[in-house]
């Protein structure tokens, strides 16, 4: 052995000691005493077991441990079990007192599936020997709960009724719906509202005001039943509430006739001769709906179908013509369309927000084109109305109006072309665009009919709306008011619990003194919790006002102020740090100013749609507008000051000198100040009284603003 290959079979074998490691002992044995033929070893066995909730729940499956355990799960649930390996026969599950032989996957796999419609003790048992049990308790799904959160009755606008309700289900409502039948006929097939469910569909609730003064119940008394179903079929219902349903008033004489005829026809169907006695009358004296033609024709053929067509849906079909028969002699036929064009364009906008939450194909597209086709038709119905009631009215055609360049048939076609072709390529955001520009269009044509119909009338209205409008500009500053006195309350709370001495006889920033308060330590806990419930209250019921302050100048004008919805948001938080003894004076604070902000918003509304600038003018507004309607540049020099007042024969404050000859200073053009001024300098209050309220600010600063105070 030369090469002394001798030593690398010597380092193998420690090697090979090395890697075997605990088990160089066995192998070795095994080396020696080899087992031909020895059978290979089962392999180990493997118990899986899970229970799969029904469907309607949306549950997950519960998964059981081998070693046993109890649960509880929703009654009809599936229990599946899955066995493989070991040795034996063919296991069985044993449900209470039953066996189920599992199924064979193959040799060494096995599987069963029971369903649980009530509780047992579940085992899993092979060759006589248990391998697992189980304790299963089923939970049964109770009904739905529905009821109504207040008396139904009559919305505070409008013609619909309002139905608040709430409901709550153990795994979720499927749907739920308000059952409507009338009063006086018991048998007659329900109407059935349905109620959107968003949100948690546990315990939903929501507000529905259906409008149902078209409705042939309309004015008759109806009972009003909730109906709640569970996604496992389950229904629960509400009580029953009577009201009656809020109808339509007619002025038409004909009209409220044929309201009356169609209301008898609700309340007995088979009751046909007197209201065909009653179409007959009508019939008779044309004079009553102006000899037009198209009113007797309808009138006929209700009466045509009363009489000779005995089908159950003759009596709908007859009412449904006497009432559309009633809206054109109540309305006339440029209301008609009017109301039938907001119909076409609402449907638009539907088909629109409905193509852009899934994307448009074909179908859609044809859609989209059936849509505008509709909304075309409904535009050039609508002018030809319009151009015979100005026809009629002023024996004249329809004035050109340079805002509503929509009369000009061409334009039609253009613009309605457009979104036909948009619809067709499937450009929604084209079509949108073209629909904002036409609603843009017939709202100018709406508007100038409204000028010309109201004539004369237009300055006492628009005086009444200003008047309404500062009415409502007050109740916010009387807000501001009121949220400052409860900020002041707030803040000597938090004063007295931190043992901080109150300052005596300080001016509120808000326009009233404060009233002397006791020194700290004077007031208990128990005292300062029962006010700050108080305030709560007092929080509530003034978020209340704002909100119905918010709709009255939405009614007004069209537009509510961002800033007072803030507001809302704000005093909710107030509110409820108020009732939880939390902080309120940061959510109170924020309140003020989007109060301010509100009302400065509100001001500039008014006065680009009331034109409040011609009278009472609010200082330095509409001045820039007369610079420039005089060919002055407002933005500098001469144009500035003559602007501002300052030209010769002023002061630098563009006050007038009285040294100048001839002056004669009545004192016209003093300004007083205004709205606006007000609402800034209580801006200013505000924004000194919260660094007033910040104590690590330095000493000398916290006196400068206090004296800044005292000076308000």
């Amino acid at each position: 052995d030369r090469r002394g290959l001798r030593l690398g079979l010597l380092v193998a074998l420690v090697a090979a000691l090395v890697v075997a490691g605990p088990e160089t002992s066995e192998r070795l044995r095994r080396a020696v005493q080899p087992a031909f033929g020895a059978p290979v070893p089962p392999p180990s066995l493997r118990l899986e077991a899970w229970i799969s909730p029904p469907a309607y729940t949306g549950a997950a499956p519960v998964f059981l441990p081998p070693e046993g355990g109890s649960v509880t799960v929703p009654a009809g649930s599936r229990l599946q079990v899955a066995l493989s390996g070991g040795r034996g026969g063919v296991p069985e599950l044993r449900l209470g007192e039953t066996a189920t032989p599992f199924r064979a996957l193959d040799a060494g796999s096995f599987t069963a599936e029971v369903p649980l419609d009530a509780g047992a003790r579940i085992g899993v048992r092979r060759d006589g020997q248990d391998l697992a049990h189980w304790t299963i308790a089923t939970q049964a799904d109770a009904p739905p709960r529905i009821v109504f959160a207040e008396p139904p009755g009559p919305a505070q606008r409008g013609l619909a009724i309002r139905l608040p309700w709430r409901a709550e289900d153990d795994w979720g409502l499927a749907n739920a719906r308000a059952e409507i039948t009338l009063a006086p006929r018991p048998d007659a097939p329900p109407l059935a509202l349905e109620l959107p469910i968003s949100g948690d569909s546990k315990q939903p609730r929501g507000v529905a005001q259906p409008d149902l003064s078209a409705h042939p119940w309309a004015g008759l008394p109806v009972r009003v039943r909730l109906v709640a179903r569970d996604n496992a079929g389950q229904e629960g219902h509400s009580d029953t509430a009577e009201l009656t349903l809020p109808e339509r008033r007619f002025e038409h004489p004909v009209a409220q006739r044929l309201v009356e005829l169609r209301k008898s026809l609700s309340l007995d169907p088979l009751a046909r001769r007197g209201v065909e006695r009653g179409l007959d009358e009508l019939s008779l004296r044309p004079e009553d709906f102006e000899h037009d033609l198209t009113t007797f024709m309808a009138l006929r053929s209700a009466r045509y179908h009363l009489t000779y067509d005995r089908r159950r849906e003759a009596v709908e079909e007859a009412q449904a013509l006497m009432w559309q028969t009633a809206i054109a002699l109540e309305e006339g036929r440029a209301n008609r369309t009017a109301r039938a064009l907001a119909e076409a364009r609402e449907a638009l906008r539907e088909a629109l927000a409905e193509a852009e939450r899934q994307p448009p194909d074909a179908e859609r597209r044809a859609e989209l084109e059936r849509r505008v086709q509709e909304l075309r038709e409904a535009v050039r119905q609508h002018l030809e109305a319009l151009a015979e009631q100005l026809q009629r009215e002023n024996g004249d055609t329809m004035p050109q109006d340079p805002q509503a360049r929509l009369m000009d048939p061409q334009e039609l076609d253009r613009r309605t072309q457009e979104m036909q072709d948009a619809a067709r390529e499937g450009r929604t955001q084209d079509m949108q665009q073209q629909l904002a520009e036409l609603e843009r269009m017939l709202e100018a044509l709406q508007n100038g009919q409204v000028a010309r119909r109201e004539g004369g009338n237009r300055n006492s209205q628009q005086q009444q709306r200003q008047q309404r409008g500062q009415q409502q500009m007050g109740a916010i500053q009387d807000m501001v008011q009121r949220e400052g006195q409860m900020l002041d309350r707030s803040h000597q709370r938090e004063q007295a619990e931190a043992g901080q001495p109150q300052q005596q006889q300080r001016r509120s920033p808000y326009g009233q003194q404060r009233q002397q308060q006791p020194q700290a330590g004077a007031t208990t806990p128990e005292q300062r919790a029962a006010e700050a419930q108080r305030d709560a209250r007092q929080q509530r019921a003034l978020r209340r006002a704002l909100g119905e302050l918010m709709q009255q100048f939405g009614d007004l004008t069209g537009e509510i102020p961002e800033a007072l919805g803030r507001a809302d948001q704000q005093m909710r938080q107030a509110q409820e740090a108020l009732g939880q003894g939390g902080d309120p004076t940061p959510h109170q604070q924020q309140a003020i100013r989007e109060l301010q902000e509100g009302a400065q918003q509100m001001a500039q509304t008014m006065q680009r749609q009331f034109g409040q600038g011609q009278q009472g003018q609010e200082p330095g507004e509409g001045q820039g507008e007369a610079s420039r309607g005089q060919g002055r540049e407002p933005g500098g020099g001469q144009g500035r000051d003559q602007a501002m007042g300052q030209g010769e024969g002023r002061d630098p404050l563009g006050r007038p000198t009285r040294s100048e000859p001839n002056s004669n200073d009545t004192g016209s053009d003093t300004v007083v100040p205004g709205d606006a001024e007000a609402l800034r300098t209580r801006q200013i209050q505000e924004e000194l009284r919260r660094r007033g309220a910040d104590r690590e600010r330095p000493p000398s600063e916290l006196d400068y603003i206090d004296r800044l105070l005292k000076t308000f």
